[in-house]
C-alpha cells in the first residue's frame, strides 16, 4: 500500500471516480470540497490523505480510499487550546471493496498526522460504515451511536406521498399566504438568513456558528444551494445545502422565524423546498445531515421524522489523541447545561460541534 499525503499526489481523474462509484461518498470527501475549506484559513486547517494499492488484475496501483477534514481555528487562544479537534463530514471516502487492512492503514496514518494537531479526530458518518468497524476499532476509534434520517427523492410523487399530514397543512397554508422561495439570493438577502440563524444558535442551539463570510463564499461555489422562504419582501427563514449531482442532496443548515407570522410555517417550508429540489434534480437522496443520539429527546428529530425519512444509524467514530483536554471539555458541557452562559458555554459547545446541526 501507498501512502498520499498531500491534494497534489492524488490523481484528480481517480479521486473523480471514486466518488462516482463508493457506496460512502459524500461531497465532503470531493475535490470541490477540499478546495472550499482550504479557501477559509482563517476558518479551517484543511488536511487530505488518501491510499492506494496494487489491482491484481492490471498490477497497477489504484485509489482505494480518500479522507477530507479540517482542524478548526479559533482566533482565542485560549479556545484553540481546549477546542482542537479534526472532523471528517460523512466519513472517510473508501472503494466499496475496500479491505479491513487497508481502512486500518488509512486511518493510523491518519492519526499519527493529527495526533499533536487534534485532542480528537470524529467521523461524521452519513452513510453506512459497519463492514469497516473493525478497521476502526483496531486504528484506535470508538463508535458512538448517532441518528440521521435519509429521505427517498426519486420523484416528487414519492416525496409528497411520504410526508406527513401536519407537515402538508402547513406547507399549504404556507404557499396560501404568498411565502416564495429564493433559489439565487444576493448578499443582502443572504445576510438577511444568517441573522435569523445566528439568533437561533444564540438563544437556543447555543453553540458557535460560522461567520457570514462562509456562507457568503458558500452561495458562491458552484455546489451551494440556498433557498430562502421571503415573505412580504423580507426573509424569514431558509435552508442552505451542498450539493453531490446525481446523487445527494445534504441539508447544512435551516431556520425561520416560526410562530412569528399567522398560517406560516418558514422553516417546514424550507426543508420540503430542500426536498422538492432534489427530486426535481435528479438526486435521490436528500441528507438531513443528524438528528441526535438514540438516547437523547431531541425536539429536532421530532420535526424531521414528519418529512417521511428513514431513521438511520450510522453513528460517527471518534479517537482521542489528549484525554485530558478532552475530559475538560466534557466537565464544560456538563457545567454549560447545569449553569449555561459565560466562557464554559463557549468552550464547551466547541467540543462537541461546530457550524453544523447536529
Amino acid at each position: 500500500m501507498q501512502l498520499l499525503t498531500d491534494y497534489n499526489s492524488i490523481k484528480q481523474d481517480e479521486w473523480h471516480d471514486l466518488i462516482a462509484k463508493s457506496s460512502v461518498a459524500t461531497w465532503f470527501q470531493t475535490q470541490q470540497a477540499y478546495d472550499f475549506f482550504y479557501s477559509q484559513p482563517e476558518l479551517f486547517t484543511t488536511f487530505v490523505l488518501g491510499i492506494t494499492n496494487t489491482d491484481d488484475s492490471t498490477g497497477k496501483q489504484r485509489l482505494r480510499g480518500v479522507c477530507v477534514g479540517y482542524v478548526t481555528v479559533e482566533k482565542n487562544k485560549l479556545k484553540q487550546f481546549f477546542t482542537r479537534r479534526a472532523i471528517i463530514i460523512g466519513g472517510p471516502l473508501l472503494a466499496n471493496d475496500a479491505t479491513n487492512e487497508e481502512v486500518e492503514f488509512l486511518l493510523s496514518n491518519l492519526n499519527r498526522r493529527l495526533r499533536s494537531k487534534a485532542i480528537y479526530v470524529e467521523t461524521r458518518n452519513f452513510n453506512d460504515y459497519s463492514k469497516w468497524r473493525l478497521a476502526f476499532e483496531n486504528a484506535g476509534f470508538e463508535y458512538q451511536p448517532h441518528l440521521n434520517f435519509h429521505i427517498d427523492t426519486f420523484s416528487l410523487e414519492t416525496v409528497d406521498a411520504n410526508l406527513g399530514k401536519s407537515r402538508k397543512r402547513d406547507i399549504r397554508t404556507t404557499i396560501r399566504e404568498g411565502v416564495n422561495i429564493i433559489s439565487n439570493p444576493t448578499e443582502e438577502q443572504v445576510k438577511e438568513f444568517y441573522s435569523i440563524l445566528n439568533h437561533l444558535y444564540t438563544t437556543r442551539v447555543k453553540t458557535p456558528l460560522f461567520p457570514l463570510s462562509f456562507f457568503y463564499a458558500l452561495n458562491r461555489h458552484p455546489a451551494g444551494r440556498f433557498l430562502l422562504t421571503e415573505y412580504k419582501g423580507h426573509i424569514i427563514g431558509g435552508t442552505v445545502c451542498v450539493e453531490l449531482q446525481g446523487k445527494c442532496l445534504y441539508e447544512w443548515f435551516v431556520c425561520g422565524e416560526d410562530c412569528v407570522y399567522p398560517h406560516v410555517f418558514p422553516s417546514c417550508f424550507a426543508t420540503y423546498s430542500g426536498i422538492k429540489y432534489a427530486a426535481e434534480h435528479d438526486c435521490p437522496r436528500f441528507d438531513m445531515m443528524g438528528a441526535g443520539t438514540p438516547k437523547e429527546t431531541y425536539g429536532v428529530r421530532d420535526f424531521k421524522a414528519k418529512f417521511g425519512g428513514k431513521l438511520v444509524e450510522h453513528g460517527r467514530f471518534i479517537k482521542i489523541n489528549q484525554h485530558l483536554l478532552y475530559k475538560i471539555g466534557e466537565m464544560g458541557v456538563r457545567m454549560m447545561r447545569n449553569f449555561g452562559g459565560g466562557i464554559n458555554l463557549n468552550i464547551s459547545a466547541l467540543m462537541k460541534k461546530d457550524g453544523g446541526r447536529s
